[in-house]
């Protein structure tokens, strides 16, 4: 059974920086893309960040590109989405997803964990 827990959300002033983490359980995670969704208050998910199984490849959604890093490890099973000059637009509650396939994508899979919220302050 393939569990995805997040943490690492909170609050903080705009300019400022979060990392989130999800550690996963049970399924194939060192041969699983991974990414990072987020949903804001009466908006749809939306895509934010992916990267490959090796953590050779990433993909960041045009509205985080040079502020967001992903990154993975492995050994741990757990992938970090490093959040830095944060916006007030940022304020959403981000999921953790594992992909379908081993290489990063846009396209979210089947598997999701609870979500963190991260709200940003002006």
């Amino acid at each position: 059974q393939v569990q995805l827990v997040e943490s690492g959300g909170g609050l903080v002033q705009a300019g400022g920086s979060l990392r989130l983490s999800c550690a996963a359980s049970g399924g194939t995670f060192s041969i699983s893309g991974m990414g990072w969704f987020r949903q804001a208050p009466g908006k749809e998910r939306e895509f934010v960040a992916s990267i490959s199984w090796s953590g050779d490849r990433a993909y960041y959604a045009d509205s985080v590109k040079g502020r967001f890093t992903i990154s993975r490890d492995n050994a741990r099973n757990t992938v970090y989405l490093q959040m830095n000059s944060l916006k007030v637009v940022d304020t959403a509650v981000y999921y953790c997803n594992r992909q379908t396939t081993s290489i990063a994508t846009t396209v979210a899979g089947q598997y999701w964990g609870q979500g963190t919220q991260v709200t940003v302050s002006s």
